[in-house]
Parts: structure tokens; sequence; C-alpha cells
């Protein structure tokens, strides 16, 4: 598969089926984020990768409603960073810029290898830390949900979550955010 066909196949599916997850996987997405451009180098990445049905069941319980969806994940990569990893110019605190290239390039190589891999905000992240034994210092980021994707509708889903699982949700029209020489408010 193409770099191309991989972006325009990637899709933020909710409607999962279980995948068997192994060491290998796990380490092929981690060396495809070990890969990301970061600051003078810095990778101030790091992450989880909980595919235990032990672990798993636990951090479900770090879920907020609305992503009960996940309970069908096969894998939750907890991501997670601290400023101080990264370059700080000035104001600018490059670390979740370069934590969301490394996502992004293991969430390509999910979509890739025929996986779903969904990133979610709607999560307690003290609980995600407990459970995980993230230290307090660091921000938790996102977890990307890990599954293959399943044609039956999943019934705790919203209408407007089955709505965007049939049809991709629309997309903002490039001249609202991609402009030439100079920005021009739209």
């Amino acid at each position: 598969m193409k770099i191309k066909e991989a972006i325009q196949k990637r899709r933020a599916y909710r409607c999962l089926e279980e995948v068997e997850i192994t060491e290998e996987l796990a380490k092929d997405l981690a060396e495809c984020a070990q890969l990301a451009p970061s600051c003078f180098n810095n990778q101030p990445w790091r992450f989880v990768f909980v595919y235990s049905k032990q672990v798993l069941q636990e951090l479900f319980k770090a879920l907020q409603k609305g992503n009960e969806w996940a309970y069908s994940a096969s894998m939750i990569i907890a991501v997670f960073s601290r400023k101080d990893l990264d370059c700080l110019i000035k104001e600018r605190e490059y670390y979740l810029f370069d934590t969301g290239m490394a996502c992004a390039f293991m969430m390509l190589r999910a979509t890739e290898l025929g996986l779903v891999a969904h990133p979610i905000a709607g999560y307690r992240e003290e609980q995600v830390r407990e459970v995980l034994g993230i230290p307090e210092d660091m921000a938790v980021v996102t977890l990307i949900v890990v599954g293959k994707h399943s044609e039956i509708i999943n019934p705790v889903l919203s209408e407007k979550q089955i709505e965007s699982e049939e049809m991709r949700p629309q997309r903002i029209p490039l001249e609202k955010f991609a402009f030439t020489d100079r920005y021009r408010e739209v």
C-alpha cells in the first residue's frame, strides 16, 4: 500500500471486531513511531501498548461515556510525554507536535496492516496513569484504540457516531485552511 492510499483509507471507525495482537505487532508500530521526526531528534513520545485482557479491562474503566464502543478494542496504546523531553524554544513547546507525528506514523502503519487505530480524548487521565503506572509528571496525550473494522454496527453507538461510521465525515474545504503566500480570513 502506498502512503497516500493509507492516508485515504485511514478512518476513525468505532465498530471493531477482535484481532490477534502480538508482541511483534506492537514492536512494528513502535518502530514506525521511532522513525518520526522530532526537534533535535529528542523523540519525546512514550507509549504503553495494552493488549492483555486483564489490563484492557482495567483501562476500559477509565474511558468516559461515549467511548463504550472502545470496549471492543484488541489493544489500546497510551501515548504520553512531558514538555522537558523536547525542545523549548521561547514559548514554543514542541513535545505535543512531535508526539503527534509519531502517532500519525503508527496510525498509518496500522492502516496499512488492515487495522483501525482511533485516537480518543474521552478518558480520565489520573485513572489511566494509575492503571498503567505512568508518572504524575507525564501528560497522557491520547489513547489510540486498535482493532479490526467490523461491518456490524455496534449497538452502543449514538446516531451521530453511526452516521460517521457509514460515511466519512465531511472534511473542511482546502480553501479554508490552505493558503498561498499569505493567510487570509475566509
